[in-house]
């Protein structure tokens, strides 16, 4: 058996880069999903080029934008959550720091250490850094990589672009006899690797992740499909 790497075992940064890979990867694959539905759903109504284009890049655009928008607001609610959280603790230390020393050997102590080391530990920990000891400890924060909202934004502006270029090139460049196949194809695909890749990172089983995302997909391109061939034979 292999020994945990010290990243493995202690190093929050690797949890945070792990965590922005696995939103990476899940907005890769919601621009996969919803483009091709979309996309999709416009070839079943008609073969202009032009109209899936402007369909394909519409919902690009508006998709990765959401996307980053979404994620802004959200990492900022919860950067603005540690910050506060955060500030209040420097209060608590400047104004009963015998009480907050006593908490965090507290909390030691529920980690498994005996009272006379958590004692021990708590002090050392309070004389080299008071705020960041509690902030690891008591908060679970740390103070040293708090969450970007900008960084969350782009990851997820760049993941769902990236993912819808894929449906949206495949539906526009082929002649029109095989656009469908040539498009259902690779997003199927596609869809396979980004089940495989979230269930990895989230130590899941591959298979049934695959089989989900591959179901999720084909089924929104289905739909949509049979929704813009019903419109398209209305004359719609």
């Amino acid at each position: 058996m292999t020994e945990p790497t010290h990243d493995e075992a202690h190093s929050g940064a690797l949890g945070s880069r792990l965590n922005w890979l696995r939103a990476a990867v899940l907005g890769a694959n919601d621009g996969i999903v919803s483009t091709a539905g979309l996309v999709v759903g416009v070839a079943g109504a008609t073969d202009d080029r032009g109209a899936l284009l402007t369909a394909g890049l519409a919902g690009l655009l508006a998709g990765s934008m959401s996307m980053a928008a979404g994620e802004y607001v959200s990492v900022s609610t919860q950067r603005d959550s540690e910050l506060a959280a955060l500030a209040l603790e420097k209060r608590e230390l400047r104004e009963s720091p015998d009480a907050e020393l006593e908490e965090l050997t507290g909390l030691l102590e529920e980690r498994g250490l005996t009272r006379d080391v958590a004692r021990e530990a708590a002090v050392q920990l309070t004389e080299r850094d008071a705020l960041k000891a509690h902030a690891r400890v008591e908060l679970g924060i740390d103070p040293d990589e708090l969450t970007n909202p900008w960084h969350a934004a782009w990851a997820s502006f760049l993941a769902f672009t990236v993912g819808a270029l894929l449906p949206l090139l495949a539906i526009v460049l082929p002649p029109a006899q095989v656009r469908l196949a040539v498009t259902v194809a690779p997003v199927l695909a596609a869809l396979v690797i980004t089940g495989w890749s979230s269930a990895r990172l989230g130590a899941a089983d591959p298979r049934r992740a695959v089989l989900r995302n591959v179901a999720g997909g084909a089924l929104a391109m289905g739909v949509t499909y049979a929704a813009g061939s019903l419109l398209g034979a209305a004359g719609v």
